[in-house]
């Protein structure tokens, strides 16, 4: 048996190699193609081999190159390998941890290591589509942002969303002359940017045909079951609660007991979504079984003024929700049991788009869980 830690840059790999039980070996230095070539006279030559390597930003393309030449290779979650603290990190010195974390979990202690979920092909692509539209939401904002600055620092105010043609044409007989032409670049650059954004927003929204809850809507169900890949990958509500990090984080030894804020581990745009998602549902569906439970509670927050509270309600509402989402989308229960009230999304009706029959769920169904 042969057990590979592999640091990955994008110009070099370095790797340590441990063979069955014996002390991991001096590091070596490969180039990309070079490493891949040497791992398969490795697989050629073990009876198995384990490899292991941190998600980063190359993807998943190594992953798919070692299981396609045997390789049992697993990409697992980037941490701080220097357990000690002794302040001092190099590529040799992450590559034998990675191998030594490698040779307890091949021994049982799945605790040694956590790995990723690599998703299909398909589901990557699909996923950097949506994030694509994030970043480019996010550039629009700083450009917007910039222009503002550079407003400002004139003595001069912008209205929100000043960049629009017909906001910027207005704004073109009050401003001075020279700061028109300073905003006037950031401006066709925003306009390019909002124009993609748009065919993104579309793109990812034309892609729903399931009924959804109303106030969910196209893109918001898109991006999570973009990010989620497969429902089916979790086996309880305390794992698709835990992904998004909504979960409390904990403090407890011996007789005390301390729970605090949430951990926000997991997937943050899963998370971020959920909570935005939470404060619609306060809007649009009061009939949901798990808002009504909290709705006295949310109603004195709100009339004594209590923010904090009102956003830990709010959280613990996007916790249920993700839970209640997984069983639906997994066959577990039905919207009408959960008080849900099911509308086509309000995209497809302004783009003059007749509702499809609903679909069944992509996940295979699961035996009813109490």
């Amino acid at each position: 048996m042969i057990k590979l830690g592999v640091d990955v840059h994008w110009r070099e790999h370095v790797v340590v190699r441990q063979i069955d039980g014996t002390s991991p070996q001096p590091a070596q230095r490969f180039a990309p193609e070079a490493f891949v070539a040497w791992v398969a006279k490795q697989a050629q030559q073990a009876d198995v081999v384990h490899c292991c390597y941190e998600a980063g930003p190359f993807g998943f393309v190594l992953h798919r190159r070692l299981v396609g030449l045997g390789v049992k290779s697993l990409v697992v979650r980037p941490r701080n390998w220097d357990e000690y603290g002794k302040k001092v990190k190099t590529d040799r010195r992450d590559a034998l941890a990675l191998v030594s974390c490698l040779d307890r979990y091949v021994a049982g202690n799945t605790e040694a290591l956590t790995s990723i979920r690599v998703p299909t092909e398909n589901e990557e692509r699909a996923r950097s589509v949506s994030r694509q539209r994030e970043q480019l939401l996010e550039h629009r904002k700083r450009l917007a942002a910039q222009g503002l600055s550079c407003a400002r620092y004139y003595g001069h105010d912008l209205p929100d969303e000043w960049w629009r043609a017909k906001k910027f044409e207005l704004l073109q007989a009050e401003l001075p002359e020279f700061l028109v032409g300073l905003l006037a670049s950031v401006q066709r650059i925003a306009l390019l940017v909002h124009a993609e954004l748009e065919a993104h927003s579309a793109e990812v929204e034309s892609a729903q045909t399931q009924e959804l809850p109303t106030g969910l809507g196209a893109l918001t169900a898109q991006i999570l079951d973009r990010e989620i890949g497969d429902w089916g990958r979790f086996k309880n509500r305390r794992q698709v609660a835990s992904y998004t990090g909504l979960v409390p984080s904990e403090h407890s030894s011996g007789e005390r007991r301390q729970r605090g804020a949430i951990t926000k581990h997991g997937n943050p745009r899963v998370r971020h979504i959920l909570i935005e998602a939470s404060w619609r549902l306060q809007q649009f569906q009061p009939g949901y079984r798990p808002l009504k439970s909290r709705q006295g509670a949310l109603d004195t927050a709100k009339r004594k003024g209590d923010k904090p509270a009102r956003k830990k309600l709010c959280v613990a509402l996007a916790r249920q929700f993700i839970v209640d989402w997984w069983r639906i989308r997994t066959g577990r229960t039905t919207p009408a049991k959960l008080g849900l009230q099911m509308s086509w999304p309000a995209a497809y009706v302004l783009r003059g788009k007749a509702p499809q029959p609903v679909v069944a769920p992509l996940a295979v169904p699961q035996p009813a869980a109490a």
